[in-house]
């Protein structure tokens, strides 16, 4: 029965979401976007007349805290590459691989400016939605050692359009785009729900565009 309900309740409120503005939208907005952002976000790009036409690879690495008081950054981990991997060759890929990574990545990039500066109150939320996900994602490789800990995340991303058919008289500029976003202190609310071993607790978010070392 609780699960019929919830199910109506997410039919509905997906509804809204995508339904044009209304009585309902106009007086209960705000519950049906804390409903909705960021997990189920709904866009009509597939349909739309120019549909998206970019591939974006994703990038995350890690600074740790080393078990002897020390600090080290890791490498780069593609993980639109890891996404790509668990999908080719696999008949019933979920959600997730398919489109957890590259939804948020959209939320953030729609959300900031070029100078990574949140726009609007949406911008805290995805902020808070891809540094949660990158920590998740590395914490899951196990970057350093036993008692090391992950303190901070940083991502990187890699976009380049997809060229036209031959028959096509569509011009797109062949040069990589790259972006890359300021290193992002891990805090309480990044750490799983079962288990905080990955990292500790820390202030908040710091914006320092800090090199790697």
């Amino acid at each position: 029965m609780l699960v019929a309900v919830a199910a109506c309740v997410h039919v509905g409120m997906l509804f809204l979401h995508v339904a044009p503005s209304n009585t309902l939208t106009k007086q209960h907005g705000d519950a049906v976007d804390f409903w909705i952002y960021p997990e189920f976000e709904q866009n009509w790009k597939l349909f739309a007349p120019n549909p998206l036409q970019q591939n974006i690879a994703v990038q995350a690495r890690a600074e740790l805290r080393t078990a002897e008081g020390g600090v080290r950054t890791t490498d780069w981990y593609d993980l639109s590459a890891q996404d790509g991997a668990d999908i080719d060759g696999n008949l019933l890929p979920s959600h997730t691989q398919q489109n957890q990574l590259r939804r948020a990545w959209d939320f953030y990039v729609g959300s900031h400016d070029a100078r990574n500066r949140p726009v609007g109150l949406r911008g805290q939320l995805s902020e808070r939605y891809i540094r949660r996900i990158a920590y998740m994602r590395l914490d899951r490789e196990r970057p350093g050692g036993k008692g090391d800990e992950i303190v901070r995340v940083q991502l990187r991303s890699r976009t380049t359009n997809v060229q036209p058919p031959e028959w096509s008289e569509e011009k797109v500029p062949t040069k990589p785009v790259h972006r890359l976003l300021p290193w992002w202190s891990v805090t309480p609310d990044d750490l799983p729900l079962a288990s905080g071993s990955g990292a500790r607790p820390n202030a908040g978010p710091s914006t320092e565009g800090t090199a790697a070392r």
